[in-house]
């Protein structure tokens, strides 16, 4: 389909088409929210539990939207629920712009080897290491996040005992 494009354009291309469906979706959810206060469930969405639940997707909503947008079946969801729970633009659409490089990457590139590969072009050798090499950085990047999440609660149990004791 991209045969013959230069990769900046494939690359555009893409990254345009998940800032549209994910602004779009987003703005879908918020939308569905709005019409939602008009009916019966309006008193439940004002409720002490949905407004802390707004508290922290406003918060914490930036990276699970960049992230969602390199899982397959849930990023529709998570934009969605991102406008429906009020997520503020000015938070949602940094989040959207990183996810959407990370998706156009995704696809201009493993998934192109993949294409390529099953339209017989590319050696299927390619395709799998295509494949694996974002997977295995995703791995040691998530390891290590793990590891410095353990030596902070490591940290803040001394602290806690120096200060009991």
């Amino acid at each position: 389909m991209f045969d013959g494009w230069p990769y900046w354009l494939t690359f555009a291309v893409f990254w345009a088409g998940a800032m549209v469906r994910g602004g779009a979706t987003y703005w879908v959810g918020r939308g569905l929210r709005a019409g939602a206060t008009r009916t019966r469930w309006a008193s439940r969405l004002d409720g002490v539990a949905v407004q802390r639940a707004e508290s922290v997707v406003s918060r914490y909503g930036a990276p699970v939207v960049a992230a969602s947008l390199l899982t397959v079946g849930v990023q529709t969801a998570i934009n969605a629920a991102a406008g429906a729970m009020r997520m503020p633009a000015r938070r949602y659409v940094p989040g959207l712009l990183v996810g959407a490089v990370l998706w156009a990457l995704r696809y201009t590139t493993a998934g192109a080897a993949v294409w390529e590969a099953v339209g017989g072009r590319l050696s299927w050798w390619w395709a799998v290491v295509a494949v694996a090499a974002p997977v295995a950085a995703a791995e040691a990047v998530q390891q290590e996040l793990a590891t410095q999440a353990a030596a902070r609660e490591a940290a803040a149990q001394q602290q806690a005992l120096q200060v009991a004791g």
